[in-house]
């Protein structure tokens, strides 16, 4: 018997294009010398139960999708102490974290780099119990995703975001803000949070300034904008971003492995793209290489990445048939 792989891919995903690749992407593993059990999603949350069920009993989760997916592939595997490896085909509009990570756009190039590829450890973000890979968000915009419907999205791809931002921008609004990091603490009015381990944010790379992104350092790159107050402060934010001015009385910007933030009232987050719900406090913590995924031979990524034990584990003693 060969390797065992849950390949766990949602149908709905960018334009359905997996349907016409399925045969090839299962050829693909088969001949890589993996055991494939093959799951389409069926209801939101789907890929988080079937990988917390299969993770102990697998030796890799593949997972075809947007950021969603592979969000929801990744919090059922935190729930194990012992966690296979990933693979990740994006099928999404934007896939910010599959860009990050250098992972082609191509299904079939992306199969064959999970055959071919090095293992990589990266961070992982917890949540107030759940966890996220790449961003949580607060503020203008960070719901649009969410809210963009579907169908939207395959059909117009991008820009359906754009079209579903541009709806809020007259509509700033204005959060009252307490942020605790590293003995510090921060009192401010923002319109947006980003805490985020990624080069790109919703497609644009800008928002994260300049600083030199690494996915497995321990630390979040946090970004605080202050809420404008007329039309010439809006424009003095958007000139900054273009010109990636970090170091402006609009922006906080820090590095962070842990931060603690309450409002006022509650405030809807994102959580990699997903509603996160509305919270009043909120407890954010990096946990280091928690996670291996496979990433295309590049010397950039550590080749012997380290996986510590997860605070969170359910392991299960009853092993589901292949």
């Amino acid at each position: 018997m060969g390797k065992k792989m849950l390949f766990v891919f949602n149908p709905h995903s960018g334009k359905a294009q997996i349907k016409n690749k399925l045969y090839d992407l299962v050829d693909i593993f088969t001949k890589g010398g993996y055991d494939v059990l093959v799951h389409p999603t069926q209801y939101g949350g789907d890929a988080k139960d079937i990988a917390k069920e299969y993770a102990p009993y697998c030796d890799m989760i593949v997972c075809s999708g947007g950021d969603g997916t592979i969000n929801e592939v990744v919090s059922g595997v935190m729930e194990h102490q012992n966690r296979p490896l990933l693979g990740y085909i994006p099928s999404g509009t934007v896939n910010d974290f599959a860009s990050s990570l250098g992972l082609s756009g191509d299904m079939i190039k992306a199969a064959h780099a999970i055959i071919e590829g090095q293992p990589f450890a990266y961070d992982v973000g917890g949540f107030n119990g759940r966890y996220f890979n790449y961003i949580a968000a607060f503020g203008l915009f960070t719901d649009v995703s969410y809210q963009t419907p579907q169908q939207a999205k395959n059909v117009w791809g991008r820009l359906a975001y754009l079209m579903e931002g541009a709806k809020q921008i007259w509509n700033i609004p204005s959060y009252q803000t307490r942020v605790e990091y590293d003995g510090k603490v921060i009192e401010d009015y923002f319109f947006v949070g980003l805490i985020s381990n990624s080069i790109s944010v919703g497609g644009f790379r800008s928002i994260v300034g300049n600083r030199n992104v690494l996915l497995d350092d321990g630390a979040f790159e946090v970004t605080l904008i202050r809420t404008p107050k007329n039309l010439i402060d809006i424009q003095n934010i958007i000139n900054a971003l273009l010109k990636k001015e970090e170091d402006c009385e609009w922006f906080y910007s820090f590095s962070a492995k842990d931060l603690k933030i309450s409002f006022e009232n509650p405030v809807p987050w994102t959580l990699d793209g997903e509603y996160g719900g509305d919270q009043l406090e909120v407890s954010i913590t990096n946990y280091q290489r928690a996670v291996q995924i496979v990433v295309p031979n590049q010397p950039t990524f550590t080749e012997l990445p380290v996986v510590p034990e997860s605070d969170f584990f359910d392991d299960d003693d009853d092993e589901p048939e292949f």
